[in-house]
């Protein structure tokens, strides 16, 4: 029984370690998502209503380096926005 309570104080450290090294995974999955995110801001003159032009390389390039479910998990979440303000959902026609 004293081992186990000598033991204790070792296992909380344990769980507290790895609690935090999961946060800062996460931590820097967002600051990486966020980054990429930004990035697309090379984009903005072609997604405006009334854009003509085709997306140039720089937009395209930074597409192209936007992690697949960083950008699935933002489109995600800003379809739920409306819902969060007590706003109809977006409905957007062809």
């Amino acid at each position: 029984m004293a081992a186990m309570k000598s033991s204790f104080p070792l296992v909380i450290l344990i769980v507290l370690m790895i609690a935090q090294s999961q946060f800062i995974i996460v931590t820097r999955a967002q600051n990486t998502c966020t980054s990429s995110l930004t990035s697309l801001n090379v984009c903005a003159p072609f997604v405006v209503p009334g854009a003509s032009a085709n997306p140039n390389n720089d937009c395209c390039g930074a597409l192209q380096a936007v992690d697949h479910e960083c950008l699935c998990s933002t489109l995600r979440i800003a379809a739920r926005i409306p819902a969060q303000c007590n706003l109809p959902p977006l409905t957007c026609a062809n």
